[in-house]
């Protein structure tokens, strides 16, 4: 049976299985009994690409078929700054996974700057490795750049995060519309995007901490990972993409 490789962000773990990512990300979810729920989203990663970087003998040895003949579902190789040791080259689909066990693939889409909508705000949560909800008025290349090259006071080595939505807010944070965005604190997020207009750093912390759980239908633009110039970019669907695409996740919203 093949083996896989898997770098969980929520959290953060480097984990090999003999289960195929969706089987994997039902299993991470509920357990085999069922009884313990929890999303999480996880990066297939490709093992050719980082075997001199794992230990392979470990995985040989321990990534077996259990007596009985079910295969190992998780063998736990690291969980303290695996991110920053995966090359981007190495990291394969993005999976995300409900607390009822969906999961929902997100393979890699070219990204295309000259797309990015110019003076515009945005709202971005980050996952991995660190991981405030912050608003800014950098697009998301420059945001991954901003915040590791090495610019500013503090030096990130890759980023992972996610752009949320922000609706009429963006253009429009003082009076715009924020009819049918569910976050709790609106208000704060409204004096917040204000602020940037006078804001030097040009982002602004709006949630110190993430609570570990990803509200999936206030997922905007999708998912970045990046290190300075270089960035993969997991586009979201659109609700109409995810009725046609994973009805049962679309469900789950």
């Amino acid at each position: 049976m093949s083996k896989y490789l898997y770098l969980s962000v929520t959290p953060e773990a480097l984990i090999a299985s003999m289960l195929p990512p969706a089987e994997f990300g039902e299993y991470m979810a509920t357990g085999t009994k069922k009884s313990n729920k929890g999303q999480m989203i996880f990066f297939e990663v490709d093992l050719e690409q980082v075997k001199d970087l794992v230990d392979m003998n470990y995985i040989e040895k321990n990534c077996v078929r259990h007596p009985e003949g079910t295969p190992k579902h998780s063998v736990y190789l690291s969980v303290y700054r695996v991110l920053e040791t995966i090359p981007l080259k190495a990291l394969k689909s993005l999976y995300l996974t409900t607390d009822n066990g969906i999961v929902l693939e997100l393979p890699p889409t070219p990204y295309d700057q000259s797309c990015e909508e110019k003076e515009t705000l945005h709202l971005y949560q980050e996952l991995c490795p660190v991981s405030p909800q912050v608003v800014s008025d950098f697009c998301p290349a420059a945001f991954v750049k901003a915040l590791t090259d090495g610019s500013r006071q503090f030096k990130l080595p890759k980023l992972f995060f996610v752009e949320m939505k922000l609706g009429e807010l963006a253009s429009n944070p003082a009076t715009g519309s924020a009819e049918h965005l569910p976050y709790t604190q609106l208000r704060h997020l409204r004096d917040c995007l204000l602020a940037l207009s006078g804001y030097e750093k040009r982002m602004k912390t709006v949630v110190r901490s993430y609570n570990g759980s990803l509200l999936y239908r206030t997922i905007g633009t999708g998912f970045y990972v990046g290190s300075v110039d270089e960035m993969i970019y997991y586009r979201y669907p659109s609700m109409t993409e995810l009725e046609e695409l994973n009805y049962d996740f679309l469900a789950t919203l």
